[in-house]
């Protein structure tokens, strides 16, 4: 079987699908690899690297004659359409928004495999790509605010007086805003963190953080997520965070709503108190953002009531900032997704198999993650329904069911 992996083609993505260690792994699996030249560069992967894996370099990737298919961001569509009826992808769909891509795959007949909905439980922890890479994300956030900020991170105690601390506000302890907590400690921050879940205190406090309470009830989700929030309840913890962005020099947000506009956690007016001098930086720029108006890739000046300004800053490919590391755990995620399928050199793809069938997206002509399905006006592959009263009607549906409420990670 041939697997092959194409070079990145968005702009600004470094990071590639598979590193020459885990080509490795699929060769002597009995699988044949095929890399784009000058794909892995960008991660310090070079062509000679993955020739002595075992892969075979090509200028342009044979898509119409590959078995499976590796990627990091979602495939185009016209791509998609080259692939063959059976053919396998592996890699980030964004199925919400790349709707048109979803609708190649599905009449391309294609098997795809979104790493975004790989499940949240123990046994596929290896394959979690999402949290691989907000790992990457949340590091990555607090060295641009260290190098924005025109202060020290850390105290430092002189002959010509003492420096105090940077205070660092992190909104968001799941794997990013957590990894953002033991970034931000290490340089030597004054740390604090909030999360709507109660469970999130304990993590907090055990990287050195404190746990911002507020006088809100909790929203404690499923999989480790928090509920969405109501509007009325946004506003209120708006007002109660307000004082804590205040005290800080440093506000980190990390909050996102799977396959929904980010939550706003941040207005204007919650910024004009801050400090002058003061970083704030959004991690969800790219998915409408945590802090109004934060746009990503770029860095705004925001006028303060003082007269100062604070820098906004939008992230923008954060994870591929460091593509080296990002790849190197992507590519791990991938290959142990890919090697759950494989047995004695051939595809088997076993749908009952919980994280199989949890991370598949499109398989033989049909949409199987139901909230996608739905948003797209495809029957829910959850509901069989009852038998149609009307002929024009073979689902018997009237399109009345509804995605579940959104989780925040």
């Amino acid at each position: 079987m041939k697997v092959v992996v194409p070079a990145e083609t968005e702009q600004g993505e470094r990071r590639v699908a598979l590193l020459p260690d885990n080509v490795a792994a699929l060769v002597k699996a009995g699988l044949e690899v095929e890399i784009q030249q000058g794909a892995g560069a960008a991660c310090l992967a070079t062509d000679a690297a993955y020739r002595g894996a075992g892969a075979v370099l090509v200028p342009d990737p044979d898509l119409a004659g590959a078995d499976i298919v590796l990627h990091v961001r979602p495939l185009e569509p016209g791509r998609a359409g080259l692939l063959r009826p059976g053919a396998v992808t592996l890699g980030f769909c964004s199925p919400s928004t790349e709707t048109d891509t979803v609708r190649a795959l599905q009449r391309a007949r294609v098997t795809s495999f979104a790493m975004e909905l790989v499940p949240r439980i123990s046994r596929a922890q290896s394959m979690d790509a999402l949290t691989s890479q907000a790992l990457v994300a949340g590091y990555r956030c607090v060295l641009e605010a260290a190098m924005r900020l025109p202060r020290f991170f850390p105290l430092f105690m002189t002959a010509a007086g003492t420096v105090p601390p940077a205070k660092v506000l992190v909104l968001g302890a799941g794997v990013a805003g957590l990894q953002a907590i033991a970034t931000a400690r290490r340089l030597g921050a004054v740390v604090s963190a909030y999360d709507v879940r109660p469970a999130s205190a304990d993590e907090v406090r055990s990287l050195g953080g404190t746990f911002v309470e507020i006088d809100l009830e909790t929203l404690e989700g499923s999989g480790g997520y928090a509920r969405e929030m109501t509007e009325d309840r946004a506003r209120r913890q708006r007002e109660l965070l307000t004082p804590f962005l205040a005290d800080s020099d440093v506000v980190i947000t990390t909050a996102a709503v799977p396959g929904r506009r980010a939550p706003l956690l941040v207005t204007r007016d919650m910024l004009v108190g801050m400090r002058p001098g003061s970083v704030v930086v959004d991690l969800a720029a790219e998915t409408g953002g945590n802090v109004e108006g934060s746009l990503p890739g770029q860095e705004i000046a925001v006028e303060l009531a003082d007269g100062g300004t604070a820098c906004l800053l939008g992230m923008k490919d954060a994870a591929s900032a460091l593509a080296a590391d990002a790849s190197r755990l992507y590519s791990k995620n991938v290959t142990n997704l890919l090697e759950l399928m494989i047995s004695d050199g051939e595809l088997h793809l076993d749908l009952d198999d919980e994280v199989i069938a949890g991370s598949c997206l499109t398989h033989d002509g049909a949409v199987r993650h139901a909230p996608t399905a739905t948003a797209m006006g495809e029957p829910d592959p959850d509901d069989p329904g009852d038998p149609p009263d009307d002929p024009g009607d073979p689902n018997g549906s009237d399109g009345s069911d509804a995605p579940e409420e959104g989780e925040v990670r």
